[in-house]
């Protein structure tokens, strides 16, 4: 079978989903965009790579112009466009797509139908939701006008696909109230890339480059969206300002990284450290320097997302400190497992009060720690994963 998986910012656990169907004797095409600035998995070819597996980045190296509406929408247009050749010439069997705005995944769910090829949405995140509710805070007379035209593109991309992956059962009453018929969506969870994650030493060559091996150390590593509210790595830094042990390592551009340099100039805060997104290679280190990891969601998102840092997080042996709405899976997980403190996202008083228990209690650490690992060792087995994935291109090329 001859399969396009199409992952737009090129995540780590997409590209392994590539190489392992590669694994099985498909021809795989993983196809990513050079624009975007985003934690990135391992895009390199290399000589153990699967016969029968490509990766291919594609379109302008010009940032895509994020909070700019107009603009990103063309930018993403035109991707969509060159991906849309790329898949003609191609030639697939089936399409995979997944975190690609509603643009990109409308234009290149008509290439697919034009070609023949089935086109599986692989849905990360529902966007229209999250801009409406992204809205109402910041411009609410556009609120329900942007997100409804958005809407209509995407639910309309999706009721017209061979199948939704959805990566959470809390998508479904949204699919379907969005007219995608219950029998074209399938749940299958993501996952973190086990094996490459592993726990390391806080005493390694990453950390003793930057002063941190003796440090206790709260790190964050990821993106800082309008999803994410960095006032609370901020003021975590600033809690901690008086105590020389502690460092607030935050691993991210961007915006959010933006509003964390002013702060950071602003009131002297110089525990905390900024940093750009690390090579993958080096996140087991990076996550090994950390004696907490940290993640954030503000509350509109809680179910319409799901961080995958949470997941790679898991797989580190570190114990989380989550400000994420108790009704999204990360945070179930998280609690289900056991593997770290979870408080409300608006609630800083809590927030810094879990942050307090993580730094005073090391044996509350320990524990936590291990049990993130147990439950990465035991949920993230991509033999599960990718198999699931060749019973829904099963499904749908058996259709066509």
């Amino acid at each position: 079978m001859k399969i396009l998986v199409h992952d737009n910012p090129g995540h780590a656990f997409a590209v392994q989903l590539s190489r392992w169907l590669a694994a099985q004797g498909h021809e795989v095409l993983h196809c990513y965009s050079r624009a975007l600035t985003s934690p990135r998995g391992d895009l390199e070819a290399g000589e153990d790579d699967p016969q029968g597996f490509r990766i291919e980045a594609l379109g302008s190296s010009r940032p895509v112009a994020k909070y700019a509406l107009l603009r990103r929408n063309w930018q993403e247009a035109a991707y969509a466009r060159t991906l849309a050749r790329r898949l003609r010439r191609f030639g697939p069997d089936v399409v995979i797509s997944g975190n690609g705005s509603p643009v990109i995944q409308a234009i290149l769910r008509r290439a697919a139908a034009a070609s023949g090829a089935p086109f599986v949405y692989w849905l990360q995140d529902i966007y229209c939701e999250a801009l409406r509710r992204a809205l109402e805070q910041r411009l609410p007379l556009l609120a329900r006008p942007a997100a409804a035209a958005l809407a209509r593109l995407e639910y309309g991309a999706m009721r017209k696909s061979d199948a939704v992956v959805a990566i959470t059962e809390d998508f479904r009453p949204l699919l379907t109230a969005g007219g995608v018929s219950e029998e074209r969506i399938r749940v299958i969870e993501n996952w973190a890339v086990l094996g490459a994650l592993t726990p390391q030493p806080k005493y390694n060559p990453w950390s003793r480059a930057r002063g941190l091996e003796t440090r206790f150390v709260f790190l964050y590593s990821g993106t800082l969206g309008l999803k994410h509210n960095p006032a609370l790595l901020a003021a975590l830094a600033r809690r901690y300002r008086d105590d020389p042990e502690v460092a607030v390592v935050v691993v991210s551009q961007g915006r959010g990284r933006a509003w964390l340099e002013e702060a950071k100039l602003r009131e002297s805060l110089d525990n905390l450290m900024l940093l750009d997104y690390q090579p993958f290679a080096e996140l087991p280190q990076v996550f090994g320097a950390a004696d907490v990891v940290v993640a954030i969601l503000e509350p509109f998102a809680g179910v319409l997302s799901v961080p995958s840092k949470v997941l790679s997080y898991l797989c580190s042996g570190r114990p989380l400190l989550a400000a994420i709405p108790a009704d999204n899976l990360a945070a179930r997980i998280v609690k289900r497992a056991g593997a770290g403190e979870i408080c409300a996202p608006g609630d800083e008083a809590d927030f810094l009060a879990a942050a307090a228990r993580l730094r005073e209690d090391a044996r509350l650490r320990q524990r936590q720690a291990a049990a993130g690992r147990r439950y990465a060792e035991k949920a993230f087995d991509i033999d599960r994963a990718g198999a699931a994935f060749l019973e829904v291109f099963a499904t749908v090329t058996a259709k066509r």
